[in-house]
């Protein structure tokens, strides 16, 4: 079962309901993991199981940097707000940075989230074969 992390910034927090929406029948088979605020909107919303992280600024995005450090993370989903200054910025680029360096595929936006679940759709396909 493929490990996806689902981030979002406070602005694109409703952004990301959708997006899961348009995939739900994919994410419902993958182990989703979150930080906390995005996470629990999701388990509201849809009553699909997502393991929660501490909130972003607490040190969510650290945990699950670690987790992609650590290989427990095969993708991150991360719709960042490029436009609002985020107080936890440091550990936001530890995360982008430890993507690049472990070669874990991150989507940083909705339509390059969306390539990257057809992707997904596509390796399952064929691992199912």
């Amino acid at each position: 079962m493929q490990t996806i992390a689902l981030i979002a910034h406070d602005k694109k927090k409703e952004e990301m309901l959708e997006f899961v929406e348009q995939h739900i029948d994919l994410l419902k088979g993958c182990h989703l993991i979150a930080t906390n605020t995005t996470g629990t909107r999701i388990k509201e919303k849809y009553g699909i199981d997502v393991e929660t992280m501490m909130s972003g600024p607490l040190g969510g995005d650290q945990q699950i940097g670690a987790k992609v450090a650590t290989g427990e993370v095969d993708y991150v989903i991360f719709l960042r707000d490029p436009l609002t200054s985020q107080p936890h910025e440091p550990d936001i680029n530890a995360l982008l940075r430890l993507c690049d360096v472990h070669n874990v595929p991150l989507a940083t936006n909705r339509t390059s989230g969306h390539i990257m679940l057809k992707y997904v759709a596509i390796e399952n396909t064929v691992a199912s074969d």
